[in-house]
């Protein structure tokens, strides 16, 4: 088997059977109010992921071997080869994401001055065609040297993993006594053990995950601003109410009042206003003129 074929057939499903307990743990740091990408948060999430990682790898490991290599390591080997995976992971990942870097920040400025040189000379790019074009151009050259170095680093982990392989004992017998050896390794001898140990050991995770929560009802942060004013309890007193009441309904009396007498103060003067209309003006003028005297005829 290649060496870039049994890294990844060994370290994908160990990623995968550490990952379920490694979330467990940073659900309980954050409800313990701690961070676990920060500070003492991921201080304690790598503590814990060592032992894990060591027990993730050396079960998958092993059960690469005895499936597709036909051989059964020496027991206590995932320690060793942990240790050997994680000094080269060490060296390795910062050149991979250093490599990568440089990589992309060339090829982003070198496809930036192919598509203005284009734009100045031959063609105008509109914005949106510009940006999906240069996205391509530069992307595509990153993710090709991203896939290389992350294969690169694969054919290290399967290289580590090869002296392993030859120093293991090969599995002897027909494909029947494969397979029980296969089923005695994969089916737990006390069953009902595991079972109660499991369950147990997820009762005690819910209580220690309550435990942690401040609260175990939902409620606003200390730093939530409140759009409104939290009103507080009115005591009401009957004889305030009582007088208020009264000083309200005497003033309302007075307004009453002072409209009905400007509504009547406005409804004579409309009326003398009627009287001098034109039609009344000569009558009352003709009214106002002395009697014409006949001249002493009888």
């Amino acid at each position: 088997m290649s060496n870039t074929k049994l890294g990844l057939l060994v370290f994908w499903p160990t990623f995968w059977t550490g990952f379920p307990i490694k979330m467990v743990v940073a659900l309980l740091l954050l409800a313990a109010h701690m961070h676990p990408w920060e500070g003492s948060g991921l201080f304690l999430l790598l503590l814990v992921s060592i032992p894990v990682d060591i027990w993730a790898l050396g079960l998958c490991a092993r059960t690469v071997f005895i499936d597709r290599l036909k051989v059964d390591p020496k027991p206590g080997f995932g320690l060793h080869l942990w240790i050997r995976w994680a000094a080269f992971s060490a060296l390795a990942l910062p050149v991979i994401m250093i490599v990568v870097s440089t990589v992309t920040e060339t090829t982003q400025s070198v496809v930036s001055n192919i598509v203005e040189s284009i734009k100045e000379n031959i063609f105008v790019i509109p914005v949106a065609e510009q940006i999906s074009l240069e996205l391509v151009m530069w992307g595509s050259v990153s993710s090709i040297v991203l896939i290389l170095c992350i294969l690169g680093w694969l054919y290290g982990l399967g290289w580590l993993a090869q002296p392993f392989v030859k120093n293991a004992t090969p599995v002897k017998g027909s494909a029947v006594d494969q397979a029980k050896f296969w089923d005695s390794l994969r089916i737990p001898s006390d069953q009902p053990l595991l079972l109660t140990a499991f369950t147990g050991a997820g009762v005690v995770l819910v209580f220690i995950f309550w435990v942690l929560l401040p609260s175990t009802t939902p409620h606003p942060h200390e730093e939530y601003v409140y759009t409104f004013e939290k009103k507080g309890v009115v005591k009401v007193e009957p004889q305030k109410v009582l007088k208020e009441t009264e000083q309200v309904l005497a003033n309302a009396e007075l307004v009453v009042s002072k409209l009905q007498e400007e509504k009547s103060g406005d409804t004579k003067t409309s009326s003398e206003a009627g009287d001098l209309s034109p039609k009344a003006k000569p009558e009352k003028k003709a009214e106002k003129q002395p009697p014409v005297e006949d001249g002493g005829k009888p």
